[in-house]
């Protein structure tokens, strides 16, 4: 039997990497070890919750105020002494967080194998989004198995150099954890959002936390959903709100007492998957829910400049919309009020997954240890 370690921090991960820690304990060819960096502490133990996940071991990093060099260096060196004393054939590893590109290399410093899941994902701007660009193409430089969400990242992988007998392309796993979470049918958990399925006014899902829109657009983010409630007095904004201080700064004052936004903690991933489902539109600046908010037949309007997952843009189902206020209010309106519009993204074909890419992956990491044979990779339906 050979051991996989799965290293994650935040929520995001987690999420992504539930149904591949499931299906790895459903495989008789392997044993599971879960490590949590909890770079995120709260917003990681309720994706526990969810889907039953006990860590074997927690490195516990989180520090108030922590900088992205803290958690590079406190990730390096609690890893090290456990991955020394648990000698795993294998580290996963996912996406672009600071966990994950700490996490491979201090795989790498043991001369162990790196799994890296959700690989070749590019924007081509080393800054944007910052630092998950550069952390996801230094995890590439140390992995030896990469598995591609799409072809598309398939290709940019490819095209920097990595072999190809190492790339295989999954689908995403978020799809899978998504179905699961759905299915859980969890409760909102939050009192604001007790009447939500009572009402038939539309609902616009609000989220909001990157970096690169510290300085200036969060508070165009916050102006625009105070526009927007002035105009659209129908419209029922629901707003789960990042943790970190500096988001809040920018986008409390503008709508703090307004009837139509519903602020509300950060939610657990079954209340959110609900959250999503009851959604009529969903404007955020997230990676995930570009992929999550399609296969519920969501249209998803993206706060940022650029896009590592540009296959969204190509099918039809997310558009970039930046962190101009004037703009983001305009496509709001424009999806509220033109049904064709509409329509033309909600029925759009999710180009991401299919609910089976976890499966593909522990095949694909059992092919490359010679258990068994190679999966058949994903390919997004054209219908």
């Amino acid at each position: 039997m050979k051991q996989v370690m799965v290293v994650y921090g935040t929520r995001p991960e987690a999420i992504k990497v539930a149904p591949v820690i499931e299906s790895l304990r459903r495989s008789p060819d392997f044993d599971a070890k879960v490590t949590v960096t909890a770079q995120h502490r709260i917003l990681l133990d309720q994706v526990h919750a969810l889907f039953g996940i006990q860590p074997d071991h927690d490195l516990d990093v989180l520090t108030t105020h922590q900088s992205l060099a803290d958690i590079t260096v406190r990730v390096v060196e609690r890893l090290c002494p456990v991955l020394e004393q648990e000698q795993p054939d294998a580290v996963l590893v996912q996406g672009d967080t600071t966990t994950a590109f700490a996490g491979a290399l201090a795989a790498f410093y043991h001369q162990i194998p790196v799994v890296h899941l959700e690989a070749g994902l590019r924007t081509e701007d080393r800054y944007a989004p910052f630092p998950e660009e550069i952390n996801r193409r230094l995890a590439a430089q140390l992995a030896t198995i990469h598995l591609a969400p799409t072809v598309q990242a398939r290709g940019n992988l490819l095209r920097e150099g990595i072999d190809p007998a190492r790339v295989v392309v999954t689908g995403n796993t978020v799809i899978d954890a998504l179905h699961w979470a759905v299915a859980l049918g969890a409760g909102y958990e939050d009192r604001a959002l007790a009447d939500l399925d009572d009402t038939a006014r539309p609902v616009l899902l609000v989220t909001a936390h990157r970096r690169e829109s510290w300085a200036g657009g969060m508070d165009a983010i916050g102006q625009a959903l105070a526009d927007l409630a002035r105009q659209e007095p129908e419209l029922l904004m629901v707003l789960p709100l990042h943790p970190n201080p500096v988001v809040r700064a920018a986008i409390l004052p503008w709508v703090s007492g307004m009837d139509s936004v519903r602020l509300v903690e950060p939610l657990g991933y079954g209340a959110f998957a609900r959250l999503m489902h009851r959604a009529h539109l969903i404007l955020t600046d997230s990676g995930g829910i570009q992929e999550e908010g399609p296969s519920l037949g969501k249209p998803v309007l993206v706060m940022r400049d650029t896009t590592e997952r540009p296959e969204a843009v190509s099918a039809g189902t997310a558009r970039l919309v930046g962190t101009d206020c004037d703009r983001i209010v305009k496509q709001v309106r424009h999806l509220l009020h033109d049904r064709a519009a509409y329509g033309s993204m909600a029925n759009a074909v999710n180009p991401y997954g299919d609910g089976r890419a976890a499966d593909r992956v522990v095949s694909a990491i059992g092919h490359w240890m010679g258990l068994c044979a190679s999966p058949e990779e994903f390919v997004a339906s054209t219908v």
